[in-house]
């Protein structure tokens, strides 16, 4: 049977609700097996209605209990539920324990819920080299949520951001400097912010501290903001000027909000950064700013904005979990409401597209190379130092492509 017939077969079986041909076709997209790309040509028309939530941050920061958490509150609310929970994989044997399902066990035993651990493989970012594809799989087999846990690799697990529709960032009381908050780029990606294991000391004041950091990019309350226009459709000035102060430009970058410096020396318990390293941190706080105006709205008049909220709870007694769904629920209200929803569509297919493209077009230079005896000569020659790998690539490239 032709790959194409044994992908129409398990397709007809997803439609038809069949949980093994759901774990069969999430086995052929790991394996990349050829049926895979048969399939998920199928599966496309049926995707996008999904909401896709991503759950980051650091290692033992309880993000596996409260993703279970999540699923049984979701469940409670009458939704079904996929959970996609990537470990992070051995350098050495390129095994992975996957275990994260042994903290959901919960709702592991739920006909509603689906689970399914992923392994790294090595790929950079927090998540698995299969896990967009598996996310089509699943919206397409007709969840209504799926909450997608990162390995927790601490300050490079931004790709959630381009997969989920909501980014719920899990930090816990007690990690150290605030300021690697920033270095890691916590803030651009987070639209709900959880602290969790919050019956520890220092939870309130890392709610404060992360509250404070937002306050250099954001107005208004957390969740959903309305700003009306003034008078004649004249602005409200305080709302326009922090929109305004979002996305100017000014020489070497943005212009930095009044008491930036002065809120990042206050976070600096440590006290050993230097002055002009607070500088550096304002001026990408304000960047963060421009980014968080671009994804969040603005306080201009008569935008609708959003601002991240920070919630406290312990997941491990299941508190302040209701609290974070009904924060996830209305910010998917959000993205409906300013035709991001829409929009996140267009960028999602640009993305996939774009990375389709470079993965093709890369596969067929390389078989190109190879058959022509070009790639093995080039390595020797990178290896033994007489050329380097840049004008060897670009050689390739005129050889096989003309360019």
């Amino acid at each position: 049977m032709r790959p194409e017939d044994r992908a129409a077969e398990l397709f007809a079986r997803l439609r038809s609700g069949d949980r093994r041909a759901l774990a069969r076709a999430i086995t052929w997209i790991e394996n990349g097996d050829e049926e895979a790309a048969a399939l998920l040509r199928l599966v496309y028309p049926l995707t996008g209605r999904a909401h896709v939530v991503g759950v980051t941050g650091p290692p033992g920061a309880g993000k596996s209990t409260l993703v279970d958490r999540l699923a049984a509150e979701q469940r409670a609310r009458g939704r079904t539920v996929a959970i996609v929970a990537v470990d992070p994989t051995s350098p050495f044997s390129g095994g992975a324990i996957l275990g994260d399902r042994i903290r959901m066990q919960r709702t592991l035993t739920d006909p509603g819920v689906f689970m399914r651990s992923l392994a790294a493989r090595g790929h950079l970012g927090g998540l698995s080299p299969a896990t967009g594809e598996v996310v089509s799989v699943l919206d397409a087999f007709g969840f209504d949520v799926i909450l997608v846990e990162t390995v927790g690799a601490g300050q490079s697990e931004v790709e959630i951001m381009a997969l989920a529709h909501t980014t719920c960032v899990v930090v816990v009381p007690g990690l150290g400097d605030e300021i690697q908050a920033i270095k890691a780029g916590i803030l651009e990606i987070g639209d709900v912010f959880v602290c969790n294991k919050a019956d520890r000391d220092g939870a309130d004041r890392t709610v404060s501290e992360i509250e404070m950091m937002l306050d250099l990019g954001h107005m208004g309350r957390p969740g959903i903001n309305r700003w009306p226009a003034g008078e004649d459709g004249n602005r409200n000035a305080d709302a326009a000027a922090a929109g305004d102060r979002a996305l100017s430009q000014d020489g070497e970058g943005p212009s930095l909000p009044p008491g930036a410096e002065e809120a990042l020396r206050r976070l600096d318990r440590t006290g050993h950064h230097s002055a002009e390293e607070l500088r550096y941190a304002a001026r990408f706080m304000t960047r963060a700013a421009a980014h968080a105006a671009a994804r969040h709205g603005t306080a201009r008049p008569g935008d609708v904005s959003w601002r991240p909220p920070v919630l406290k709870t312990v997941a491990k007694d299941g508190q302040g979990v209701d609290a974070v769904v009904d924060r996830l629920d209305e910010h998917l209200a959000f993205l409906r409401e300013t035709g991001r929803w829409e929009a996140r569509r267009e960028q999602d297919a640009a993305q996939r597209l774009q990375e389709l493209v470079g993965q093709r077009a890369a596969q067929a230079t390389l078989e190109r190379a190879r058959a022509a005896g070009d790639f093995e000569e080039l390595v020797r020659q990178v290896a033994e130092r007489r050329l380097d790998p840049y004008t060897a690539a670009e050689e390739i490239m005129r050889n096989h492509w003309g360019r």
